[in-house]
């Protein structure tokens, strides 16, 4: 598989990592993007929190890498880095609430990173 192909798997998997709060709370994650973005340029201070900012970041990073066309390392890693922060915390979220939905839509971004970062270091 190349890096290109990773890539954008990493993207769309990330897009698909399933948040659920409360009793009846729940949205993928492109939903919750959606809304920082719109609410982005109505109520910024509204949307400026850590957890918020460094995934978005991130998938700006990655998207940016598959745009290139020898997608940069420090680049790619960043960006996944970034991601991590937030699939990893839901991932333990999930792991800890035993909410399988959760832990099984963050997995396929987990495992692509992994891989890709592995791919990554046996290319140079």
């Amino acid at each position: 598989m190349t890096i290109k192909i990773k890539i954008l798997l990493l993207i769309v998997s990330s897009l698909f990592v399933y948040l659920s709060w409360g009793i009846e709370s729940a949205a993928f994650l492109f939903q919750m993007e959606f809304e920082i973005i719109s609410k982005l340029f109505t109520k910024p201070t509204s949307v400026l929190h850590p957890f918020t900012v460094i995934p978005l970041f991130g998938q700006l990073l990655v998207l940016i890498a598959l745009l290139q066309k020898s997608p940069s390392n420090l680049l790619l890693k960043t960006g996944i880095s970034c991601l991590l922060v937030l699939i990893g915390f839901v991932f333990i979220v999930g792991l800890l609430s035993l909410r399988f939905p959760i832990i099984l839509s963050t997995l396929p971004f987990i495992i692509l990173a992994f891989i890709t970062l592995k791919s990554l270091r046996t290319i140079k």
